[in-house]
């Protein structure tokens, strides 16, 4: 059966009870759907939510649109992320201490680990055990180490055939995987040969995903950045209040630049963190625009065109033919497809072609 595969970059926000996980989350929803309380596991369910990418370009590309066929399309739609929020690690969590297992269930599930650290001080909100972000660090990645290590070590004990060259090499792999998280360290920081990549994405292990670090800092440290970011020269760190957020969302969109003009900075904290995941991810957006539908994909970089177009489609991958493209700038300088292709602005690329950032794309596929 052929299905539509859906292009949202999924990031669970991990973290000790009482960081202000679900007061961020909320912030990046522009509404209430987490309830935060200044207690312990006030999160049981994770919170899902899918936020729009803020993309001037797929609003210009539907006014070409407009232009070209003198109508909006039918469908606007920009870029997407899912938020999760996962409900507070303890230490022990991987041995099911406070809600653990369920909450590491979840974080398997997302693309990339947000780990959010408590910046704040503030005596009304209980600590959860948090000291301070360096050790609340460590005992989030440990919990991640400690179940990875009950993962693996049941794939060590499996039974391997002598003549079996792939469950060897599974095996091989493993026992090197443990020997990782036996040192304590996190398998994504490790360099790994590609065919063990290959074997390690089979683990479905939480150490090896991806992970931003985002320090939830006081509202007056706002004009601090450079020194906290100082103060962490070994973590890539992004410093954001999360209570600024919170504030940020209940405002319109002029009050909001406003706002942060206030606070000599450009982007908001949702802007950042998902502009980071992105390059983290090593993703790229490309676009498609047509009476139908104008619309942001998003894609791994080094993609090429066949999987670019099964992200729109399955069926798109399995029976594609040839891919028109055309940059996002000489459409907008041209005013739409037609003019573009009159001047020889756009050509076809085939099965080998890699798609880039800021492309607009029809795919050309059979029956």
């Amino acid at each position: 059966m052929s299905t539509t595969k859906s292009t949202n970059l999924s990031i669970g926000i991990v973290g000790l009870p009482n960081v202000g996980k679900s007061t961020l989350f909320n912030a990046l929803l522009k509404k209430q759907v987490a309830f935060a309380a200044s207690y312990p596991f006030a999160t049981i369910e994770p919170n899902i939510g899918i936020i729009e990418v803020s993309d001037n370009r797929v609003l210009g590309l539907a006014e070409l649109v407009r232009k070209e066929y003198k109508k909006y399309p039918d469908k606007i739609v920009p870029a997407a992320v899912k938020f999760v929020d996962i409900a507070g690690l303890v230490a022990g969590a991987a041995k099911g201490e406070g809600l653990g297992n369920k909450f590491l269930a979840n974080i398997r599930e997302c693309d990339v680990i947000c780990y959010v650290l408590r910046g704040f001080n503030d005596p009304d909100v209980d600590r959860a055990g948090s000291i301070d972000p360096q050790n609340d660090l460590e005992v989030l990645k440990t919990e991640l180490i400690l179940k990875d290590l009950e993962t693996i070590e049941k794939i060590c004990h499996q039974k391997v055939q002598s003549d079996d060259k792939e469950a060897i090499l599974r095996s091989q792999v493993a026992k090197k995987v443990e020997n990782v998280l036996e040192q304590g360290q996190l398998i994504i920081n490790q360099n790994w040969a590609k065919n063990e990549i290959e074997v390690i994405n089979q683990f479905f292990l939480l150490s090896a995903k991806k992970y931003l670090i985002v320090l939830n800092i006081d509202e007056g440290d706002f004009n601090k950045l450079d020194r906290i970011k100082t103060d962490f020269t070994d973590w890539d760190i992004l410093p954001i209040c999360a209570k600024i957020e919170a504030e940020l969302a209940q405002l319109e969109k002029v009050e909001q630049k406003e706002y942060l003009d206030q606070l000599g900075v450009k982007k908001s904290g949702l802007e950042l963190l998902i502009r980071k995941a992105y390059k983290t991810l090593g993703l790229i957006s490309f676009y498609t625009a047509g009476e139908k539908e104008t619309r942001a994909w998003t894609v791994k970089k080094g993609a090429k065109a066949p999987q670019a177009a099964g992200v729109i489609h399955t069926d798109f991958e399995k029976n594609f033919i040839k891919a028109e493209i055309v940059s996002l700038g000489d459409l907008i300088k041209f005013s739409g497809w037609k003019i573009c292709r009159e001047k020889g602005k756009t050509r076809f690329e085939g099965r080998d072609y890699e798609i880039t950032n800021k492309e607009v794309v029809e795919f050309k596929v059979g029956v």
